[in-house]
């Protein structure tokens, strides 16, 4: 490796670190936002859930072509393009007149996340060649999706308090400032594979896939539900991943290698990180909303107990990273599973006890997840083939994306159809049904430890700790 790279890879994991803790906070800094945001822009229930999902939708649809694409381009590449794209839509978010264009700019936010997303992943591969240091920064990483997921509804009460809620998406723009300008000088560059085509249309398909399933999902967990829609809906997202499908065999070069998902470990880490943040993103979306209908907490209120999930994973993520390449993934993903579920069942039992009980359940269940999301990751990408790290690294945040999708598609939905919208526009839940809401995903985490651990039954400490590099074809 360069001495050049060598010396300044720790500020270029700053520099992933700040474009990451961007795209993870622009997920849930909503949670707290949305009654204010709903009620100045005067967007009903619907228009609501759409301004939250349109992010997540659109870059789990488009994650795959982009990994791919990074390969071909350079990661470096499509990280300074990610970033110019996801700057510009922040400013057009923060001052967006209406739903439709905050929406629109929402999406547009999602593909400039979509550039970034792999190629975070893909130049910590480049830049850390040894075992251990790469574990600390995927730990690192790890953490900071955990806390930016976590943080965001008290950074959206914070801004909010203090600004006006277009500042919850225009305090991106001088973060997207500093990183373009100091990405070039400590990012490796690596001679990109030009030889690989890159299929527009498969990750086009994909898209199509992944809106129509959540047009599904949104649908099904109404009262009453419009059948002929939830048809349709259902018809147009199996004929897209159909297709999808029989695509990638036929491609030489194809936008997904199906033959990744034989691997056992991989298909462990895909669950294990689809299930972590279904749970994070209910949890947030429920407490969230709860506390600031039923309670009548401020968002900035609402968002310090939010905030106990970032308290409780923070610490064990980074000591998950420490011990991982000796104790292995499978006592960290099932242990951190299985403390996640414990955390989320003491929130239910002490919720008779106010918000103090709240917090300590959720700083439990944040603990559990610190252990599993660096983890999940690592297994992953130690599960692919060098040639694949892009398409990997795409996996593993569809994976991270997907799980946040169906939370926010099915939980919110079924809050907004159970108990109708508020006065702001976002769903109430009382006790009963935030209880119930927690209580799915402790169902949830448990059954997905208890698959985890029969995947990762053969997984040992090495093979998790020491994926290849990228460029080693």
């Amino acid at each position: 490796m360069p001495a050049l790279l060598h010396s300044r890879r720790w500020i270029l994991l700053v520099v992933i670190s700040a474009g990451l803790f961007m795209i993870t906070i622009d997920n849930s800094v909503l949670y707290t936002a949305l009654p204010t945001l709903t009620r100045e822009l005067g967007a009903n229930a619907t228009e609501s859930l759409w301004i939250i999902n349109a992010y997540p939708l659109v870059m789990a649809g488009l994650l795959l072509g982009a990994g791919t694409l990074g390969d071909r381009v350079g990661h470096r590449r499509m990280f300074v393009v990610g970033l110019a794209v996801f700057g510009t839509a922040s400013a057009i978010a923060a001052f967006a007149p209406n739903p439709e264009v905050l929406i629109a700019a929402r999406a547009l936010l999602a593909i400039g996340a979509a550039a970034m997303m792999p190629s975070t992943l893909a130049l910590i591969r480049l830049a850390f060649d040894d075992q251990r240091e790469r574990n600390v920064a995927l730990a690192a990483w790890g953490s900071i999706a955990v806390v930016g997921a976590a943080a965001g509804p008290i950074v959206g009460g914070v801004l909010i308090e203090a600004f006006w809620w277009g500042a919850v998406f225009l305090v991106n723009v001088p973060i997207v400032i500093a990183a373009l300008v100091c990405i070039p000088v400590v990012a490796p560059a690596v001679r990109p594979d030009r030889s690989r085509p890159w299929d527009l249309v498969s990750s086009l398909l994909a898209l199509v896939g992944l809106t129509g399933a959540v047009f599904a999902l949104k649908e099904l967990a109404k009262t009453g539900p419009d059948w002929v829609v939830a048809g349709v809906a259902v018809v147009l997202a199996a004929a897209a991943f159909a297709l999808f499908v029989r695509r990638q065999r036929r491609l030489a070069y194809p936008l997904l290698d199906l033959g990744l998902f034989r691997n056992p470990v991989l298909m462990a880490g895909v669950l294990v990180a689809s299930a972590s943040m279904f749970a994070v993103a209910g949890v947030e979306l429920a407490t969230a909303q709860r506390f600031q209908a039923v309670e009548g907490f401020s968002p900035l209120q609402a968002g310090f107990v939010v905030a106990a999930v970032a308290l409780g994973s923070l610490p064990s993520a980074l000591l998950g990273g420490a011990v991982l390449h000796r104790v292995g993934p499978r006592i960290l993903i099932t242990g951190g599973l299985s403390v996640s579920a414990v955390g989320i069942v003491l929130a239910v039992v002490l919720l008779p006890v106010g918000w103090p009980g709240v917090v300590v359940g959720l700083v439990v269940a944040g603990a559990g997840i610190g252990f599993i999301w660096g983890s999940a990751s690592s297994v992953i990408l130690g599960g692919a083939p060098a040639h694949r790290a892009g398409m990997a690294s795409s996996v593993e945040e569809v994976s991270y994306e997907l799980g946040g999708l169906i939370a926010v598609a099915t939980l919110g939905s079924v809050a907004t159809a159970a108990y109708g919208p508020s006065s702001v526009g976002a769903s109430a839940p009382t006790d009963g049904a935030y209880s119930v809401v927690l209580v799915a995903v402790a169902v949830v985490l448990v059954a997905c430890t208890v698959v985890s651990a029969v995947l990762l039954r053969r997984a040992r400490p090495t093979a998790a700790a020491e994926p290849e590099l990228v460029g080693q074809h």
